[in-house]
């Protein structure tokens, strides 16, 4: 929302649901978690993702170039001795090994004793199995399909923050379920309601247990990643550490944006946080700003897409007439910049609605601008009755709100988006060609 303040001020509970009622819970600390909440007693146990190796969290992380190369990422239950990645062709005898580096870190008061390996050198559009290996103990083999150059499929997730997961999990089991050849998954900002509590993570990592750990996963930070236990401020340790994402050339905002090829999109990963992360880091604003004309003028690829947590749109709040419809202080920065750059779509997050804006250009409709989808929301936090519609939507999904996924099929000449509710049923699409 336009000039959001920063959150600085420890949150109740109670004075949270009092913000709903006055429209103000985008402003505050969400669905609070205390230590000692059910979710955190009931998942602090280690889950064997593996059958013989202890591990946890296995996940395929995006790289710069998803045709030749790959980083994952894991959590063990204790510290391995000689960690590797052995790797080959899909079906065949003959493979690789890697050595995998420590890259632990402690936050939440827990010690996370985490590994990395960088896959190099694959070959484009090929399917391979991995498994990781331990002084003679090993894991099941997993797989992991490099991009193409062409046609593919993937998902969209929008905040995925919960008060219980379990929501969560059934869209994305679901989604997945439902769309097997989705090659990998992004999720938009607001992964977690609570970025310090690591058993919050915990209950996202099993949301897509099986999913991440065989395509690869594009995340973006939304302003709950920066919240701690008190619901101040902070920086946010806990996404930075567990999301090795491509490099950005940043000195003070490595991990915080990235950009990332997959067939002929070049997708831009931006990130939102300005106002929560300024007073630790200042600058990341207009670094971004001139890091995105770098990024789309040096892209050869079709099609750029533009994914950024918080909307381009300020709207009207219920009972608060005081608030006015019109662009949000990140719209006023960035729409100019993607007019001129030519961008294809911008997909945000934030507001826990989908609406399909169309095309728009010069902060007016216009079909020669880019295509603006608010993704919705994935997890159970929603916000009923609060928005009032904007006279830039042009589909709004059925209300009350419940939550849903996207997928995007992009080709050489069109990019097709499509809306659904938990049970797969389509309630929108948008068709970029060119």
């Amino acid at each position: 929302m336009k000039n959001e303040p920063k959150n600085k001020k420890l949150l109740s509970r109670r004075r949270f649901l009092k913000g709903i009622a006055a429209g103000a819970l985008l402003l505050a600390g969400g669905a609070y978690f205390a230590k000692g909440s059910l979710y955190r007693q009931a998942v602090t146990g280690v889950r064997s993702l593996t059958e013989d190796l202890q591990a946890r969290f296995l996940r395929q992380m995006m790289t710069t170039d998803a045709a030749t190369n790959r980083v994952l990422m894991w959590q063990a239950a204790s510290r391995l001795s000689q960690p590797q990645v052995e790797y080959r062709l899909s079906g065949q005898h003959d493979s690789l090994t890697i050595d995998a580096q420590e890259d632990f870190f402690t936050d939440d008061g827990v010690e996370n004793l985490q590994y990395l390996a960088r896959l190099d050198n694959l070959t484009p559009e090929t399917d391979y199995e991995y498994r990781l290996v331990s002084e003679g103990h090993a894991s099941d083999w997993h797989s992991l399909k490099t991009a193409g150059t062409s046609a593919f499929k993937c998902l969209l997730f929008p905040d995925s923050q919960s008060s219980d997961y379990s929501d969560w999990e059934n869209l994305a089991q679901t989604a997945a379920k439902l769309n097997p050849d989705a090659e990998f998954f992004i999720n938009m900002g607001d992964i977690v309601d609570n970025g310090e509590d690591h058993t919050q993570w915990q209950a996202w990592f099993n949301g897509v247990d099986g999913i991440i750990d065989r395509i690869p996963f594009a995340p973006l930070m939304g302003n709950h990643e920066t919240y701690d236990l008190n619901w101040k401020v902070r920086l946010p340790e806990a996404y930075l550490h567990y999301f090795a994402v491509p490099d950005n050339g940043s000195k003070d905002f490595a991990r915080y944006y990235y950009d990332f090829d997959y067939g002929n999109v070049h997708f831009m990963v931006l990130n939102s946080q300005w106002d929560e992360t300024e007073d630790f880091k200042p600058g990341l604003l207009e670094e971004q700003k001139q890091w995105l004309q770098k990024s789309a003028a040096t892209s050869k690829k079709r099609w750029q897409i533009v994914l950024i947590h918080k909307d381009v749109l300020q709207y009207r709040i219920t009972k608060r007439p005081e608030r006015k419809e019109g662009i949000s202080g990140l719209g006023e920065a960035f729409m100019p910049l993607f007019d001129e750059l030519g961008i294809d779509v911008v997909f945000t997050a934030h507001l826990h609605t989908y609406r399909n804006r169309g095309h728009i250009r010069n902060f007016q409709r216009d079909n020669s601008g880019p295509l603006y989808i608010l993704t919705g929301v994935a997890g159970n936090v929603r916000y009923p009755g609060l928005w009032i519609d904007h006279a830039l939507d042009e589909k709004v999904a059925p209300q009350p709100e419940t939550d849903n996924y996207l997928t995007l099929e992009a080709n050489e000449n069109r990019l097709l988006i499509k809306c659904f509710l938990p049970d797969g049923q389509e309630i929108d699409q948008a068709v970029v060609e060119k």
